[in-house]
Parts: C-alpha cells; sequence; structure tokens
C-alpha cells in the first residue's frame, strides 16, 4: 500500500515506515515485529534495530537460527548463584567463586550486576568472593532496599567468618547512595566496610573501565567514615 504525501513523513500509528522521496511503504507485520522487540534491548533505537533486522533478513539461515537457539537457551540454561547470585549454569547451586575453596570466603565485594564480576575477574587482582545486588537504589525508578539482593547480603555477614566489605557500585549518584546505605547496615554487624578509590570516573560503569584503572581503584579502596 502506498501513500503520497507533501513534505513530512506520515507514518500510520503501529506502524514503522521507510521513507522513499515523497512516498512510504508499510513493512510486513513479521519483520515490524521483530524490529519492535529489537527496540525493547537498551541502547538500541529505531534505526539501529532496522538496520539488525535487515540484516538478520539478508543473512544465511544459519544466522538467524543460531541467534534463535541462544536465545530460547538463554533463560533455560542460566541460573543465579544462591549464594552471591551472580549467574550460574542452571542446575547448579554455587557459581565456581563461591564454591572454589581458593577464593577467601572472609572478604566480599559488592557490586551492581554479574557484568560487573567480570570486570572486576579480568583485572586478576581480587581473590575474595563477590555479591551481585542486582541493581542499585533508585526512588526516581521506585526501586528500594527490598528489591535488591540486600537482605540477603545482611545475612551472610552475620553468619560470621566476614572481616571486609567492598563496596563496589559504581560512582554515580544511585551507587552512592546505594553504598552509603549499605555502609550504615553493616557498620553495627561490627565488619570492616572499604569504598572502592577514586579511580574511576564519575558517572562511569565498571563494565567499561580498562583493567589499570580497576587494579589501581581495588588497591587503593579505603574505608568508609
Amino acid at each position: 500500500m502506498m501513500f503520497q504525501v507533501s513534505s513530512s513523513r506520515f507514518q500510520v500509528p503501529g506502524t514503522w515506515n521507510l521513507t522513499l522521496g515523497t512516498s512510504f511503504m508499510l513493512l510486513p507485520e513479521s519483520i515490524q515485529s521483530l524490529i519492535n522487540a529489537l527496540e525493547r534491548l537498551p541502547g538500541i533505537g529505531p534505526k539501529s534495530a532496522s538496520r539488525l533486522a535487515f540484516y538478520l533478513l539478508r543473512a544465511t539461515d544459519d544466522v538467524s537460527q543460531d541467534l534463535a537457539a541462544a536465545l530460547a537457551n538463554l533463560k533455560a540454561n542460566t541460573a543465579f548463584c544462591q549464594e552471591c547470585f551472580n549467574i550460574t549454569e542452571a542446575g547448579r547451586e554455587l557459581c565456581d567463586v563461591c564454591d572454589s575453596p581458593k577464593r577467601d570466603g572472609s572478604v566480599i565485594c559488592v557490586v551492581e550486576e554479574s557484568l560487573d564480576v567480570l570486570a572486576l575477574e579480568r583485572t586478576g587482582g581480587y581473590q575474595g568472593k563477590y555479591h551481585v545486588l542486582q541493581g542499585v537504589l533508585s526512588p526516581i525508578e521506585g526501586v528500594g532496599p527490598d528489591d535488591l539482593k540486600i537482605q540477603q547480603l545482611m545475612a551472610r555477614v552475620a553468619r560470621g567468618g566476614i572481616n571486609e566489605v567492598i563496596l563496589a557500585t559504581n560512582p554515580s549518584m544511585e551507587g552512592d547512595a546505594t553504598a552509603l546505605y549499605l555502609r550504615q547496615r553493616l557498620e553495627p554487624l561490627g565488619v570492616k566496610v572499604t569504598r572502592l578509590a577514586r579511580g574511576l570516573p564519575m558517572g562511569g560503569d565498571l563494565e567499561y573501565a580498562d583493567q589499570n584503572t580497576l587494579l589501581r581503584a581495588l588497591s587503593g579502596r579505603q574505608e568508609m567514615n
């Protein structure tokens, strides 16, 4: 179906269009559905979603089939560690870090997401264990303490055997607020509470920091006062 327009783009509600001079064409429903699904991913806008959809359309069948299989297995074959709440293989109670006798169980590094664990592990400079909050406190978005794995962290520390808790939330407004809240909750338990040194840029994400910056931040961590 073709519509003629004089100057600006014309779009039927609920559809995407391709502008070709002064006309546009509606996309088949299967392509439009894929574009809509891709747009829901973080960092993917309408243009990027459209390019990805048309790439998959032109690619060989094995590319789309491998992607579909990987997406299907993502939920079926992954689970959360029952100790630190990092990602692990389905059917396993503990992740590799928590299950390793070589890791120092007296030190816990608290991070926001599982990607932060990968970033710290790449440095090779940390031999303790982790606790993944799965987010940060954000009143604007309605995320409170009960929405994060904070109570589980308190339970781990209360069981004893923990000498230090490193607060490695991102150096952002939400990350700092979460670290301050955790310090207030942890100090009455008699555990040493430290914060990563400010070798990390303000407003940055841990997963994008280079290894040297992370190593300096780990070695220069300070007790929160």
